[in-house]
C-alpha cells in the first residue's frame, strides 16, 4: 500500500506554484509540442532562424525555455529553486551546455558544476549536482577509451585531464558532503563512464553515498550490472549510490546498433523495460543498507510501486536514501504530490545560455512526443486544474 495521501490526479496540489497566467501558457506549449511534425521540423527551424539572426532568444526564452529551464545562470534559477522549496520539491541544479569539444569549454564547464555543487553546500533546497561526462570530455576519446584502443601519448594525457576535472568534483561534493550524480549517456561511451563512476564511489562513498551512477533500464544488460555493482560495492565496502531512469538515447542506439551490426542493447518492448526498471527498486531497498537511490521517472505506476515497497519494508516517507526525480516543467503532478505525501523529491533544473541549452530543450520536446501519452498526460491535467479553479 502506498501512502494515504498520495493522489497523482491532485491537480490542485500539483499546480499549486503555477498562476492561471503559467498554467495558459503551459497549455498552449504542450499543445504544439503534440504535433509530431513540428517537434521533427522545430530543431531545423530554429537553428535556420538564429543563423539568418532572426530575434529568436527572446521568444524561446519566453516559451519552452521559460518551461524547462530555470534561467541562463544560478542567480537566475533562484527564485524557482526557492518556489519548488516551499512545497517541499528540491532542485538539482544541471548546467546543460552540450556539444562542446575544446579543452577551454571542458575546463569552465567543470568550474561551473563545482559552483552548483557550493551552491549546494548547506542549502537543504539543493539536495544533489549533476553532471554529464561528456561535458567535459571529448565524446571520440571517451569512445575510444571504451574500445579499448590504444592512446598515443597526446590522448592519454587529455584523458588524464578528463579524470583529473572529475576527481575535483567528486572530491568537492565529498568536502561539502553534496551528493552528485554522474549521468548515463550512449552505450559505447557507457562502461568509460561505468568505471569513471565505480573508482569515485570507492573513494568517496566509504562514509556515506556522495556519487551516484545512472542506469538505464531500456538497456537489456542493466539489471544485471546493477546487480554486479551491489555485489562489488559490498564487497569492497563502499555505499552504491544510483540513479534509476528509463533512458534517453533509444532511437540512436538502435540506429547504431543496425548500421554496425552489433546485438541491439535496447530491451525487445516497453514492458520489458518497465519490469526491468521495477525490478531495480526491488533490489536496490532490498540492500537499502548501503545503496542509496533516486527514482528518476516520469512514470506513475513505478512511483506507486516504490511508495508500497518502503511502505512494505517499514521504511519511512522522509527516508533520506530513497528520492524521486522528475524533469522541471514536467510531471508536476507526481513531483508535488510525493512531496506532500512527505516523500523526499527533487527536480532537475537545467540552465545555461539560451542557445547553449537548444539541443536539451529540442531532447524535451521530442520525449514528450516520443513518451505514450506524456503531452496528452500534461494537457489533460492543466485543462482539469484551469476548470477546477473556475468552479471555485
Amino acid at each position: 500500500m502506498s501512502s494515504p495521501n498520495l493522489n497523482f490526479s491532485d491537480t490542485e496540489i500539483a499546480f499549486k506554484t503555477k498562476t492561471n497566467g503559467d498554467l495558459r501558457n503551459s497549455y498552449l506549449l504542450f499543445k504544439a509540442i503534440s504535433y509530431n511534425w513540428l517537434v521533427q521540423t522545430g530543431p531545423k527551424l530554429v537553428n535556420f532562424g538564429f543563423w539568418v539572426k532572426l530575434p529568436l532568444k527572446g521568444i524561446i526564452k519566453a516559451t519552452v525555455f521559460k518551461q524547462f529551464c530555470g534561467g541562463e545562470n544560478i542567480e537566475e534559477c533562484q527564485p524557482a529553486i526557492e518556489l519548488m522549496g516551499e512545497y517541499g520539491v528540491g532542485t538539482i541544479l544541471d548546467y546543460s551546455v552540450e556539444g562542446e569539444e575544446r579543452e577551454e569549454v571542458f575546463d569552465a564547464t567543470a568550474a561551473e558544476i563545482i559552483k552548483t555543487i557550493e551552491k549546494a553546500y548547506q542549502n537543504p533546497k539543493i539536495p544533489f549536482s549533476v553532471f554529464k561526462v561528456t561535458g567535459i570530455a571529448r565524446f571520440d576519446l571517451l569512445a575510444k577509451v571504451n574500445a579499448k584502443l590504444l592512446l598515443d601519448t597526446n590522448e592519454q594525457a587529455e584523458f588524464d585531464r578528463v579524470k583529473s576535472r572529475i576527481d575535483r568534483i567528486c572530491q568537492t561534493a565529498f568536502n561539502l558532503e553534496v551528493r552528485v550524480f554522474i549521468d548515463a549517456e550512449e552505450s559505447w561511451i557507457q562502461d568509460t563512464i561505468d568505471l569513471l563512476a565505480e573508482n569515485m564511489m570507492m573513494l568517496y562513498n566509504k562514509v556515506q553515498p556522495i556519487v551516484y551512477n545512472t542506469l538505464q533500464f531500456y538497456r537489456h544488460d542493466r539489471l544485471s550490472f546493477l546487480k554486479l555493482s551491489i555485489a562489488h560495492a559490498t564487497k569492497q565496502h563502499y555505499y552504491y549510490g544510483v540513479k534509476l531512469v528509463r533512458g534517453a538515447y533509444m532511437e540512436k542506439e538502435i540506429a547504431r546498433a543496425r548500421e554496425m551490426g552489433y546485438q541491439n542493447p535496447i530491451q525487445s518492448s516497453k514492458q520489458a523495460s518497465d519490469e526491468a526498471y521495477n525490478n531495480s527498486l526491488q533490489i536496490c531497498t532490498d540492500h537499502i543498507d548501503i545503496v542509496a537511490i533516486c527514482a528518476g521517472t516520469h512514470n506513475e505506476e513505478s512511483c506507486k510501486l516504490l511508495t508500497a515497497i518502503m511502505d512494505q519494508k517499514g521504511l519511512k516517507n522522509n527516508d533520506e536514501r530513497i528520492y524521486f526525480s522528475q524533469l522541471y516543467g514536467m510531471s508536476d503532478n507526481l513531483s508535488y504530490n510525493l512531496a506532500n505525501a512527505g516523500y523526499k523529491v527533487a527536480k532537475y533544473l537545467p540552465y545555461g545560455p539560451v542557445k547553449a541549452v537548444l539541443p536539451y530543450l529540442f531532447r524535451r520536446a521530442q520525449e514528450n512526443t516520443s513518451v505514450k501519452g506524456q503531452a496528452g498526460r500534461e494537457l489533460s491535467l492543466i485543462e482539469t486544474e484551469l476548470k477546477r479553479r473556475k468552479t471555485k
